[in-house]
């Protein structure tokens, strides 16, 4: 098949999040699938930062980056506009048998599908857990919805959730549940095949190896809870010793409330915050630390499958999507409020026998449900249906 992918932002943009990833992977698997896979997307890397406009290949996933115009758009409101996709969508859309569109309430998104509707191409979304409109920005997404957003899940051939949360999210919006398919996130295995040795983080940012280190791993954003996640740290500290909260990840404007909160609480010299870091960098802070905490999150984080590749136990809250795989298995959910947080990260910390639990139970898992290679698979079968649907 030629297929097209369709997503605002493309590697190098991982600071992105998990869509960027996604499409990434599930493009480079579906090449070796045999298939031909083009990405459009704009030439945003992060706010402050341009790629080229060009054609390129990166690993036979041929990729067109369109010139975004507004960084203040992007800054204020998420908007990623560039003109240029209209021409060449026009021209090249035809040409392909199925679109899959990452994100929901994007520009890219009106553009494709009003010429995939004009030239009868099937397509599907993947909102990637964007469709709430109960967080940000209430009035915007709701106006994109009534003028765009409900015509662009009416006229999907199919549409994937990544759990039953998203599956219900879908419904309310007028997705009948025959058009609804459930495919999680994955991981590529590969990147896990030589784990850094366990100590490497701690050197480079000079932490203790008796510390018990609790790490967050994200945008720094307030829909993640980090800040409930610092409270409950602070809490913590007061009945153990030893432990140390390190916050990686992007500033998403919450940094300077953060940094802020923890002097507040008399912490910061217990937190790290250690800015963005990736690849091997990124392996050795899950490999070091001793507990992997998210407190609030839309969709399916990649990173919670990072850190069951590493052996590192998961601990999450009621206040985000369901993942029916985390409780007492690979690790804990407890209720939004500081001090059930706080007693879960210090129950898992005290207990070896429950981290070894949780540490294996987490490699199994991934091996198991969570490879791009099966996840290629079934969207290969998903795109195959929804051809048939449009002949």
């Amino acid at each position: 098949m030629k297929i097209m992918q369709v997503i605002p932002y493309f590697v190098p943009a991982w600071s992105y999040g998990g869509p960027v990833s996604v499409a990434y992977n599930v493009s480079k698997e579906l090449v070796k699938r045999g298939h031909r896979v083009t990405v459009c997307t704009t030439d945003v890397l992060n706010v402050n930062s341009r790629a080229e406009e060009k054609e390129e290949v990166i690993d036979g996933i041929k990729l067109r980056r369109f010139r975004n115009v507004s960084g203040s758009l992007i800054h204020h409101h998420n908007i990623f506009f560039s003109p240029g996709m209209f021409s060449g969508i026009k021209k090249e859309l035809s040409d392909f048998d199925i679109i899959h569109m990452h994100e929901y309430r994007t520009i890219q998104n009106v553009i494709v599908h009003h010429y995939a509707m004009r030239y009868s191409i099937p397509y599907v979304v993947q909102a990637h857990g964007s469709l709430p409109t109960t967080t940000t920005k209430q009035r915007l997404k709701k106006l994109y919805d009534n003028i765009w957003g409900y015509k662009l899940l009416r006229d999907a051939s199919r549409v994937i959730a990544l759990q039953e949360t998203e599956v219900g999210q879908y419904k309310s919006m007028g997705v009948i549940e025959d058009k609804i398919e459930i495919v999680p996130n994955g991981i590529d295995l590969s990147e896990f095949d030589n784990l850094p040795q366990r100590g490497e983080f701690r050197k480079k940012y000079g932490l203790n190896d008796h510390e018990k280190i609790i790490l967050y791993l994200g945008r720094i954003h307030e829909t993640k809870g980090i800040d409930l996640l610092v409270r409950a740290f602070a809490g913590l500290t007061k009945v153990m010793d030893g432990v140390r909260l390190v916050i990686v990840g992007p500033n998403g404007g919450q940094l300077s409330n953060l940094t802020k909160l923890t002097r507040d609480l008399g912490v910061s010299d217990k937190v790290l915050f250690t800015g963005p870091i990736y690849e091997r960098n990124k392996l050795e802070a899950y490999v070091d630390a001793d507990i992997f905490v998210t407190p609030s999150f839309l969709g399916f984080p990649v990173t919670f499958l990072e850190a069951c590749a590493c052996g590192t136990p998961i601990i999450t809250t009621e206040n985000s999507d369901k993942l029916d795989w985390i409780h007492n298995q690979t690790g804990l959910v407890t209720a939004y409020d500081e001090n059930q947080l706080k007693d879960a990260i210090a129950r898992v910390l005290s207990s070896r026998v429950l981290t070894e639990q949780f540490r294996k139970n987490g490699q199994k898992l991934v091996r198991q449900r969570f490879t791009w290679s099966r996840i290629a698979e079934e969207l290969e079968q998903i795109y195959l249906e929804a051809r048939a649907i449009r002949q």
